[in-house]
């Protein structure tokens, strides 16, 4: 049986559950190697009977909603199964919290390689290959617009009714939270989010056409094959139903435009060769068929949104409730990313 781990995770528990139910045989859960955690959720990587598979589980110290969030991840990818929507397959989740405390699942294990933690070898050599890597970024994200949530039995999984008008005031709420963190500096180093928020509010699209939405989409977000090909998106935690041209506008904030790397900008070597923006929108537009005249909105909420939400690492690491070098490097990015906003906006 497997033993417990620094990660107070009961793999006894998981591995007998695994195994009553029949989805692993009982040579245990062998070759653990952590791939993530400790934030959002601790993820491991395991062999067994010569198969690779994925664990997912809440983190040490779970916050409130992180069953809730794991359970809805769960039923997304579930949904997904026989779409064109690259995702790693569920092999078996438990939804008994009573089992070990706290819901999980195993996936099977996608190969390939995460751009954001170490470029592919054929990648790193081929401009070509990387250039493939972006487009096919895109062609995810249209299959993904492409998935009926009706049809899939997702027509619940997220409040469509408002959703665009919802934004701002969920993501400027979010903002003045944070004053509950003793010495937070306050959010004068953005500069005039309020009229950030303002001009999204005064410039909302007409209307949208409705879809499942990834909610974080980036490049560290996904696994490539050695050829460039999107074997997978991962991390759908924040999965929801709405515009889809959200996902796209999180996507173009954080690219790097013409090589050039920006604090927003996902870190990634070498970076010559990417697809460029206009080439991803040109692709999507394209694949989709969506309307894309007011993509500069969607652009300006990616930033807004993701400037916030950084910014409540620097409130918290203030506090002393998060690493200080790492609250200011996202202090960084959402001042950058605010500032892009702007920029945005100027352009018109």
């Amino acid at each position: 049986m497997a033993a417990q781990t620094e990660l107070s995770i009961n793999l006894a528990g998981i591995e007998r559950w695994l195994v009553d139910n029949g989805i692993l045989q009982g040579s245990g859960l062998n070759s653990l190697q952590q791939l993530a955690g400790g934030t959002q959720n601790i993820v491991l990587r395991f062999s067994n009977n010569g198969r690779d598979y994925v664990l997912r589980h809440p983190p040490a110290k779970p916050r409130p909603n992180s069953n809730k969030l794991l359970e809805r991840e769960i039923r997304l990818l579930r949904a997904l199964a026989g779409s064109a929507v690259p995702h790693p397959a569920v092999v078996g989740a438990c939804l008994d919290q009573n089992v070990i405390g706290g819901v999980f699942y195993v996936m099977e294990a996608i190969d390939g390689f995460n751009p954001t933690v170490a470029m592919g070898t054929v990648a790193a050599a081929s401009p070509d290959v990387r250039h493939r890597m972006g487009l096919d970024m895109v062609d995810g994200l249209v299959a993904l617009a492409n998935v009926d949530p009706i049809a899939s039995g997702l027509a619940d999984f997220g409040k469509l009714e408002g959703f665009l008008e919802r934004q701002v005031i969920r993501w400027a709420s979010e903002l003045e939270s944070y004053a509950r963190f003793e010495g937070w500096s306050g959010p004068q180093a953005l500069g005039d989010v309020g009229a950030v928020g303002q001009w999204l509010t005064d410039n909302l699209p007409p209307d949208m056409q409705p879809g499942i939405i990834h909610g974080d989409y980036h490049i560290g977000n996904c696994i490539f094959a050695e050829d460039g090909a999107l074997n997978a998106i991962v991390d759908w935690e924040m999965a929801t139903l709405g515009d889809p041209l959200v996902d796209l506008g999180r996507l173009l904030v954080s690219w790097p435009v013409g090589g050039e790397v920006k604090p927003q900008t996902m870190r990634v070597e070498p970076i010559d060769g990417f697809a460029t923006r206009a080439e991803l929108i040109a692709r999507y537009a394209k694949g989709s068929g969506r309307d894309m005249r007011h993509l500069p909105w969607f652009e300006v909420l990616a930033c807004y949104k993701l400037g916030l939400i950084l910014e409540g690492t620097h409130a918290r690491s203030q506090a002393g409730l998060a690493d200080v070098a790492t609250g200011e490097r996202l202090h960084r990015s959402a001042i950058a990313l605010l500032d892009e906003a702007r920029a945005i906006i100027a352009r018109g």
